[in-house]
């Protein structure tokens, strides 16, 4: 039971709680021993809080699970793990995780609790609402860059929150023409907001967001603001780094069939992954070198 309660908890998804770190890292204190702590403590919380909701939309989507090539497999829509024992171990995870936020400070604690209160409501009813249900997803990852900056008590750039929501608009849509696709028949059956979303409609959306991340990014590298606060344009330099990415990204979605999974796309394709470590690393050489 352990194990599968573990499986469920979807700890491949953690990735996505990393961009609590963004604040850290582009306030310049990631070399500061006591913020460092706080930020890995948030993150930690994070990931309980998220699985929470994993817990709770399996429970509620078991039944369209078991329709679906992938999802069937999960322990609760397999039946490995009962429902009563999911249950349980939400309802504990989730108050423990909420209750322990406000132990590292009480604007943490309230984004978090309102991320938890957000995504509940999205796997009960606002996962239905077609193009709502995408903009609630990115919200998701803007709090998660909120409750980080909030955690280690500094303050977070417009230009992060613009490109963090953009990304994650680009990300939630790849993922619904993925699980159109994957879906064909069933897609009605088990997520109602497909059925008002086409393939068309999807790819013109992916592509008016692309070009929104771009731009934002490239904007935000030479901003004097953020030329002053590093002490160089140098930043400038890693947007052929992020247009690779994002250009892989879409050759996945487009000519593999990916992206249903967004976390196992990062982890699994080495050129993306790669993408990702150059990125960091010239980030990390350009800002505190």
């Amino acid at each position: 039971m352990i194990k599968n309660i573990f499986i469920s908890l979807r700890p491949r998804q953690w990735i996505k709680n990393l961009i609590i770190f963004a604040g850290l890292i582009f306030s310049q204190n990631l070399g500061h021993p006591q913020m460092l702590i706080k930020a890995v403590l948030a993150f930690l919380l994070f990931c309980g809080i998220s699985s929470t909701v994993y817990l709770f939309n399996d429970l509620l989507d078991c039944r369209s699970d078991r329709m679906h090539p992938v999802k069937k497999r999960r322990p609760i829509a397999s039946g490995a793990l009962s429902q009563s024992a999911a249950l349980a171990a939400a309802v504990i995870l989730g108050f423990v995780g909420s209750a322990l936020s406000f132990l590292i400070n009480q604007q943490f604690g309230i984004v978090a609790l309102s991320y938890l209160l957000l995504m509940l409501g999205y796997s009960l009813w606002l996962k239905r609402l077609v193009i709502i249900d995408v903009f609630l997803i990115a919200t998701g990852f803007v709090l998660r860059a909120v409750a980080g900056a909030e955690a280690v008590s500094v303050p977070i750039s417009d230009w992060l929150l613009i490109c963090v929501i953009l990304l994650s608009l680009f990300l939630a849509l790849a993922k619904r023409r993925q699980e159109m696709k994957t879906m064909v028949n069933v897609a009605i059956i088990s997520r109602q907001a497909l059925s008002d979303y086409s393939d068309k409609l999807l790819d013109q959306m992916i592509a008016v967001v692309t070009a929104a991340v771009v731009v934002s990014y490239s904007l935000y590298t030479m901003w004097p603001e953020t030329v002053e606060k590093f002490g160089s344009s140098d930043l400038k330099y890693t947007i052929p780094v992020v247009l690779y990415g994002i250009f892989r990204y879409l050759y996945l979605i487009y000519r593999r069939d990916q992206g249903e999974q967004p976390e196992t796309v990062l982890l699994t394709d080495r050129w993306l992954l790669s993408s990702l470590m150059v990125f960091v690393l010239a980030v990390w050489l350009i800002i505190y070198q």
